[in-house]
C-alpha cells in the first residue's frame, strides 16, 4: 500500500510525545494510513501502539502499513470518543489526536469531500453512519441550512449560500460535491469567488463536521482523554481550524487551572509547521498542536 497522506507536524510530534519509559503504551486516536504510529514504532522499539479510527477503509490502509509490526500494534475501529470512553486497559503513557481529514479522504475515497472532482455528496467518515451530506442539503430548513453554514463553517455569506441551495434544490436534488460547490460560488458575491481559498471551502467544512459530529466528539474526548492518561502521560491534539482549537485551548486551560498543578499545559502558545513544511506539505499550513502532561503525584510540591 502506498500511502496518500503526509502526516502533519510529525518533528513536533515526536519532541513532544516522549514517552516515559520504554514499553509504553501509545494510543493514535485518530490512525488514519498510520503515518504517526509507524514513527512511533520504529522510534521506541518496546513501546506498544494501539490505532483508532471510525474509517474502515482507513483501517484496512493502516494495518497493511503497520502489517510488519503486528505483535506491537493494535487496530480498534470505532470513533474514539467512544473507544475511550469505554476504556477498560492500561492508562497510556501518550494520547495523540490529529482532527484533520486525510488526503486520502478528498483524493481517493470519492465521498464528497473534495469539490474538485463531481463525487456523491456523502462525507461520512464511518460509512454506516446515519445522515450523509447530501441528506443535510437537501432536507435541512433553510434557516437550519443557513445556521449550519455559519456556525461549523464561520461562513459570513451562509445564508446567501442557503438561499441559493434550497432554490437549486426545487429544480432537482443536489447530490453531487461539484455541483454543491458551483451553486456555493454563485451565490456569494463576484469578488469572494477568487480569494485565497475556495468559496465553496467553508461550506464543505460545515457539512463535513455536521455530518461527523465531529466538535461534539472532540467535547467528549476532551472530557475523557486526560483522566485516561498514566502519570507523566501526554495528550496532544493537532487541530486544523479555530473551532476545534478553541475547544482545545479552553479545555486544557481548564484542566491546569481546575486540578492546581495535576496537569501541565507544556504549549500556552500553540506550535505551528516550520515554513518548510507548509512548502512541502500544503495542508499542513492551517495545523496547531497542543500539548497538556498529567504530572506524576510526587513531582507536585
Amino acid at each position: 500500500m502506498i500511502p496518500i497522506h503526509v502526516s502533519v507536524m510529525p518533528e513536533e510530534v515526536m519532541k513532544y510525545l516522549v514517552p516515559s519509559r520504554p514499553d509504553a503504551l501509545i494510543v493514535d486516536g485518530t490512525l488514519g494510513e498510520g503515518g504517526h504510529a509507524l514513527r512511533f514504532l520504529e522510534s521506541y522499539p518496546e513501546c506498544r501502539v494501539i490505532g483508532i479510527d471510525a474509517d474502515t477503509v482507513m483501517c484496512q490502509r493502516a494495518a497493511e502499513r503497520l502489517s510488519l509490526w503486528r505483535d506491537r500494534f493494535e487496530l480498534i475501529t470505532g470513533w474514539t470518543d467512544e473507544v475511550l470512553t469505554e476504556w477498560d486497559g492500561a492508562f497510556p503513557d501518550l494520547i495523540l489526536m490529529d482532527l484533520g481529514i486525510s488526503t486520502f479522504h478528498y483524493d481517493g475515497s470519492g465521498r464528497g469531500f473534495s469539490f474538485k472532482s463531481g463525487e456523491p455528496l456523502d462525507m461520512r467518515l464511518e460509512q454506516d453512519g446515519d445522515s450523509d451530506a447530501s441528506e443535510l442539503v437537501n432536507t435541512l430548513r433553510e434557516e437550519d441550512l443557513a445556521n449550519l453554514i455559519y456556525t461549523y463553517g464561520e461562513e459570513r455569506f451562509s445564508r446567501r449560500i442557503a438561499r441559493r441551495i434550497v432554490e437549486e434544490r426545487k429544480k432537482s436534488p443536489i447530490n453531487d460535491s461539484s455541483r454543491l460547490a458551483e451553486i456555493v460560488v454563485n451565490a456569494v458575491p463576484a469578488k469572494s469567488r477568487h480569494g485565497r481559498i475556495h468559496a465553496a471551502t467553508r461550506t464543505f467544512q460545515a457539512l463535513r463536521i455536521a455530518v461527523n459530529g465531529e466538535l461534539d466528539r472532540l467535547s467528549r474526548l476532551l472530557d475523557t482523554a486526560p483522566g485516561l492518561l498514566a502519570p507523566g502521560g501526554r495528550l496532544g491534539i493537532i487541530s486544523f481550524h479555530s473551532l476545534e482549537d478553541r475547544l482545545v485551548k479552553k479545555a486544557f486551560r481548564a484542566l491546569d487551572l481546575r486540578f492546581g498543578g495535576t496537569y501541565n499545559v507544556l504549549t500556552r502558545k500553540p506550535l505551528v509547521p516550520t515554513e518548510e513544511e507548509c512548502r512541502s506539505n500544503p495542508p499542513s499550513r492551517s495545523a496547531k498542536f497542543r500539548v497538556i502532561e498529567n504530572i506524576p503525584s510526587e513531582a507536585i510540591v
